[in-house]
């Protein structure tokens, strides 16, 4: 019963962060359209990326020169993540993606995100909730060096996930990291 109730708390966490997430997406779409159409996938990883790397710094000096913090950041790589997955699902495109079809394809791509997260978080019984905000930066990293070399092996894997697992994956580190800072007011890295 305990279990259920921890994760009931997460699912409607996990649905508050993406919440946030999806309104700076929308508001973001409305500024700009869906100009990031025009992005190759190893593109958006860059992205994703810079975004990360940037975390990493702040957490390691403790200060940012920018006024955009690692919250910030965090809901970037999520909405860059469900961008490459558009991206890695149509393909490039110079054409404008209407705002209905693209919020619903960003929806469709946070409900697969959540549902691995809740299938994992069920077998790994909310260990995540004990990690630092830190080892979810790392752990981004990480995957996107994977990701990084999948698309540099065009694509092809002998026994590991695909990219589109990977970016899933980056997804969740992110919802945590923000569950944790918007839920526990923790920035300590």
């Amino acid at each position: 019963m305990a279990q259920k109730i921890i994760m009931d708390k997460t699912n409607q966490q996990f649905d508050h962060v993406i919440g946030i997430c999806r309104e700076v997406f929308i508001k973001k779409m409305k500024d700009y359209g869906t100009a990031w159409r025009i992005l190759r996938p190893k593109s958006v990883t860059d992205q994703i990326y810079i975004k990360a790397q940037r975390i990493r710094s702040i957490e390691e000096k403790g200060v940012s020169m920018i006024e955009e913090d690692s919250r910030s950041e965090f809901i970037g790589i999520i909405n860059y993540c469900a961008m490459a997955l558009i991206q890695l699902e149509l393909g490039t495109s110079e054409e404008e993606l209407p705002a209905d079809i693209t919020e619903q394809k960003y929806r469709d791509n946070l409900v697969k995100a959540k549902n691995l997260m809740m299938a994992k978080n069920h077998d790994y019984g909310e260990a995540w909730r004990q990690m630092r905000i830190s080892s979810y930066t790392d752990l981004i990293l990480m995957k996107i060096k994977r990701t990084k070399q999948i698309e540099d092996n065009l694509g092809i894997t002998i026994v590991s996930e695909g990219i589109d697992a990977n970016y899933l994956d980056i997804i969740n580190y992110a919802v945590f990291a923000l569950i944790k800072i918007e839920f526990e007011n923790n920035y300590e890295a």
